[in-house]
């Protein structure tokens, strides 16, 4: 007995022993990198190393809610990096699933994550991504927008994420409310983060391998107008090389007068006369004063003072100039809102209600060639109408600001994406690119599984070869550049191929209207139009029409 007692015995501690080298093989193995603010352990899956929830920024809460980001201080101490950090405060719940975060919201979001397939390699091209959301919602921690596979096909660049503030805590202006001195940056905080966090990334980012000097900005929908203005903000300048935008421009903000709404309304919630009364208010306030109004939420607004009063026109002077540029847009972009709204029958309703509030703006003559294009237009009214929105928000701006940095020397690249979403009236619509972009087929949000590897593997090639070079083109597709001359866009759908002055004639008559800014606001759209008159006459017609009949079959 006391033979086999002391095998056992001795198996035990063979086995503890071999544990426990497996244990320190893991610890060791698990990648680590040292930064400015602490060591950073991430993890590896499939060969990509991964680092997520770093902090950039100190945590804007307490005396530094609604100020401009600090950065963080020096750290020696080690963090674990497994984890997506915090999403921005949004609504709890909604299509952008970073809002349903597992580690949930706060106002302490801003941080980033980065993957890389070698540690040891140097130089890598970074690609920063700013994800979308209409400035009010989303995140990294959204699967769509997982780095894991881009970089798998790519080893030969590093990828970096970041959270920044939206909505209430990010786009909100307090230059009209009592007390607000020292609070003039709330209405573009979430871009400044961004800028920290690049500056971050200037600071940081060799220790990963990545080069510091060739940086590549990209991002969907608020990422892509974010994209696009950081290139005019002077305080940018230097933190990089280079831009993609995609469904994005200059177009997507909002001037002082119309960011009023939403500190109105904020203020009203909230019940609060005073920048000291806001400050009082608790997180869970915040949420609850948010939930009924984040619909109204701003865009950057440009104050004159952190974003031109002009985007155009800074564009125009020649200060987006020495960063190289891609932009683009969808085929179908508003179609994306058909789901948003709850199917095609509401969004059909809506779409005319909105063409009607953006012609409100318009001179007499330009309202007559608005109503002209769309009911030359093909299909039915609410496909027209959307083709008009399509180029009047999203395409003609993108183009306009391209052949704006182009005619002052800058590098240009225009595409136009084609292949279609599976799901039914949704078309080449917004956002769809994305999981194509990502190298991500399974994520079908937006595809509906619709998904050509062969398109993805080259659109994935242009955006790496652009990030590398600053020219997109690959072995299989040589990418133009676009130019007031010849215009030549690169279409990407089924088949891949340039044309020359796409959609020349929409495009002369949308570009004469993009002096008023029209920025697919909604927030304030009135019902005090004629479509709204018509409707109601209308219903009220047929009401009156059946109450007679059943009165004339009683009698």
């Amino acid at each position: 007995m006391k033979v086999n007692y002391m095998k056992r015995l001795l198996v035990l501690l063979v086995l503890a022993a071999m544990m426990l080298s497996v244990s320190c093989s893991r610890k060791d193995t698990a990648p680590s990198v040292k930064c400015y603010n602490g060591t950073f352990v991430g993890m590896t899956e499939n060969g990509i190393a991964s680092f997520k929830g770093i902090p950039y920024a100190k945590p804007p809460i307490g005396e530094l809610r609604w100020k401009a980001p600090e950065p963080v201080e020096a750290d020696d101490g080690t963090y674990d990096a497994t984890h997506f950090g915090k999403s921005a405060i949004q609504l709890k719940a909604s299509s952008e699933l970073a809002s349903m975060n597992p580690e949930g919201q706060s106002e302490d979001c801003l941080t980033l994550n980065i993957w890389t397939a070698d540690l040891e390699k140097k130089n890598k091209p970074v690609m920063f991504w700013i994800h979308g959301g209409a400035y009010s919602y989303g995140g990294t921690s959204d699967p769509l927008y997982d780095g894991q596979y881009l970089v798998a096909e790519h080893p030969d660049i590093l990828l970096v994420s970041c959270n920044y503030r939206v909505g209430p805590m990010g786009f909100i202006d307090f230059s009209n409310v009592p007390g607000s001195e020292g609070y003039e940056d709330s209405c573009n905080l979430g871009l400044l983060d961004q800028i920290e966090a690049l500056r971050w990334i200037q600071r940081n980012i060799e220790s990963f391998g990545g080069d510091p000097a060739n940086v590549t900005i990209f991002g969907e929908s608020a990422g892509a107008g974010s994209a696009a203005i950081l290139p005019v903000m002077p305080m940018a300048r230097g933190l990089f090389k280079r831009v993609i935008s995609e469904s994005g421009s200059i177009a997507l903000t909002y001037s002082r007068e119309e960011a009023k709404l939403f500190t109105e309304l904020f203020m009203k919630e909230a019940k609060a006369k005073t920048m000291q009364d806001l400050l009082k208010l608790s997180q869970e306030e915040i949420w609850k004063i948010n939930e009924p109004i984040n619909d109204k939420n701003n865009f950057p607004v440009r104050d004159g003072r952190i974003i031109p009063e002009d985007l155009y026109a800074a564009y125009e002077r020649g200060e987006s100039i020495g960063v190289d540029m891609i932009s683009g847009t969808n085929k179908d972009e508003c179609r994306y809102w058909i789901g948003e709204m709850g199917g095609l029958a509401a969004y059909a309703a809506a779409i005319p209600v909105l063409f009607e509030n953006h012609v409100m703006a318009f001179e007499p003559e330009d309202v007559v060639k608005a109503k002209q294009y769309y009911k030359h237009g093909q299909g039915e009214i609410h496909w027209r109408l959307t083709e008009f929105n399509n180029d009047l928000v999203f395409r003609v701006p993108a183009q306009e600001q391209l052949l704006l940095h182009s005619d002052n020397g800058g590098n240009a690249y225009h595409y136009f994406w084609t292949f279609p979403s599976a799901i039914k009236n949704y078309g080449a619509c917004h956002a769809v690119e994305l999981a194509f972009v990502f190298n991500n087929p399974d994520e079908t949000i937006f595809t509906g599984g619709n998904y050509n590897q062969e398109l993805a593997d080259e659109v994935q090639q242009m955006w790496v070869n652009f990030a590398k070079t600053g020219d997109p083109s690959t072995e299989k597709n040589r990418w133009p550049k676009y130019d007031s001359k010849t215009k030549q866009t690169l279409v990407l759908g089924e088949k891949i191929y340039v044309k020359e002055n796409l959609l020349s004639r929409r495009t002369a008559v949308i570009k004469d209207f993009l002096k008023y800014r029209i920025n697919g606001n909604y927030g304030a759209l009135s019902f005090n139009i004629p479509y709204i008159w018509i409707v109601s006459i209308a219903v009220f017609l047929i009401i009156a029409t059946i109450i007679l009949i059943f009165v004339f079959i009683i009698k």
